[in-house]
């Protein structure tokens, strides 16, 4: 299955998308937008960040997790990757992130039913 930007509603009305490698587990959470159109604006700054390293900032939870978010053009936070056991896996990660993000299709599925 190809990786995608996929596109979901919130229970409060509000936007966000997941980007999911190609064995379809999740490699990047957006923020929350109060449209689809900004949303869509957040893909399309993934993609044009994805590419640059500095874009991709590296940290650690409260708890010792590595993670990373990855940074717009003004240093604003798109997304958030999953919660690493290992620096090693995170780079792993924001290996992913580089490797699809460019050419991952858009699915709108912020029709579908919300449970």
């Amino acid at each position: 299955m190809p990786a995608v930007f996929a596109i979901h509603r919130s229970k409060d009305d509000r936007f966000y998308f997941v980007l999911t490698a190609e064995n379809s587990e999740p490699i990047l959470h957006s923020e929350m937008y109060s449209s689809k159109s900004s949303a869509r604006k957040g893909i399309r700054s993934v993609k044009a960040n994805a590419s640059k390293d500095p874009a991709f900032v590296r940290r650690k939870s409260s708890r010792g997790q590595n993670y990373f978010v990855l940074l717009a053009a003004n240093r604003k936070v798109i997304g958030s990757g999953e919660m690493y056991s290992s620096a090693g896996a995170m780079e792993n990660g924001i290996r992913a992130v580089r490797r699809v993000a460019r050419r991952a299709p858009e699915r709108d599925l912020s029709k579908k039913a919300r449970g």
